[in-house]
């Protein structure tokens, strides 16, 4: 085993659109997000494996139960790697806010399986990455879709739907979008119980509204391959009013959408369970990206990203 100090990093991940309907059989398209990330890195110390993290520090077996899912991927990692799990130092730097929807849980999970790996010099496929990486997801919210390590681990935009194999979308032209931070944690696991709740109580008009989504995902999809940003723009405040049907929005979500849109953005909807967490809205241009990220800023956003999507495959 190499005594160095080995490194894993893991980007974050966007729901573009589809987010909650993916549960129930639709198609939902995810982008990579690199612009925030996580740092594992792993060193030999003596004595039981310890975590160090901005959300504890201490014995892996004392970690509070939140972090359960971590401490699990860790244990599973280690028994994939036939490593007994002692005489190791996980140390874990984040920029990712935990609960907004950008898929913390899945970033941390696969930064930390990458640095195990690196740790004992093992080379892994992307298979046992996300099948490790899975653990921490079940956790986190219940019964993951798998969207987010999958996104996470790609460079592409991602097409994800349940039962179907991976496609991955090719944008044409250059798509300018911001992300901003309501500032309220998400709960993936109680707006995906609370929608199932809904499925139940008024089926019609809720299938109505997944269907929807649906519809809509495949247009996005469409939207994105022809470089239509109007089209795009329309299709996003149209999932926002489907999934405000699905009682996953909120005033923190709406405050802001509204204020984008007002703003000029072509449209805007929550990303992500809803309920707190980010909206993402859709720039004019790169002038305009930067005007509304710094107006958003001022009108009381917690944090604001503009995030530029482009085929990185097209010279």
């Amino acid at each position: 085993m190499s005594e160095n100090r080995a490194i894993g990093v893991a980007s974050s991940k966007l729901i573009l659109v589809g987010e909650h309907a993916v549960v129930h059989g639709q198609p939902a398209i995810a982008l990579p997000f690199p612009l925030i990330k996580v740092e594992s890195s792993v060193q030999e110390i003596e004595g039981p494996i310890r975590l160090e993290s901005e959300l504890y520090n201490g014995l892996l077996d004392e970690a509070p139960k939140p972090l359960s899912g971590i401490v699990q991927t860790i244990k599973e990692t280690l028994i994939c790697l036939q490593v007994p799990a002692e005489n190791l130092l996980i140390q874990i730097h984040s920029t990712i806010p935990p609960g907004k929807g950008l898929g913390s849980s899945a970033s941390v999970a696969i930064a930390i399986i990458r640095s195990l790996f690196h740790y004992t010099n093992t080379s892994y496929t992307n298979e046992q990455l996300l099948k490790l990486a899975n653990i921490a997801e079940t956790y986190a919210h219940g019964a993951p879709s798998g969207i987010d390590s999958i996104t996470i681990t790609s460079s592409s935009p991602v097409w994800y739907q349940k039962g179907a194999s991976i496609d991955y979308i090719e944008p044409k032209g250059t798509f300018y979008f911001v992300v901003a931070d309501t500032g309220m944690m998400a709960d993936t696991k109680s707006s995906v119980a609370n929608v199932k709740e809904l499925l139940k109580t008024a089926p019609e008009k809720m299938y109505g509204a997944v269907e929807r989504i649906g519809e809509i995902t495949y247009q996005v999809r469409e939207a994105l391959e022809k470089s239509s940003k109007k089209v795009l723009g329309y299709l996003l405040n149209e999932a926002q009013h489907e999934l405000e049907l699905l009682g996953v929005s909120n005033e923190s979500l709406e405050r802001l959408i509204k204020f984008a849109r007002k703003e000029g953005a072509l449209g805007a909807k929550l990303t992500g369970a809803g309920k707190g967490g980010c909206m993402i809205a859709l720039a004019q241009n790169e002038l305009h990206s930067k005007q509304l990220s710094e107006k958003l800023k001022q009108f009381g956003a917690q944090a604001v990203w503009p995030f530029v999507l482009k085929n990185e495959h097209i010279e």
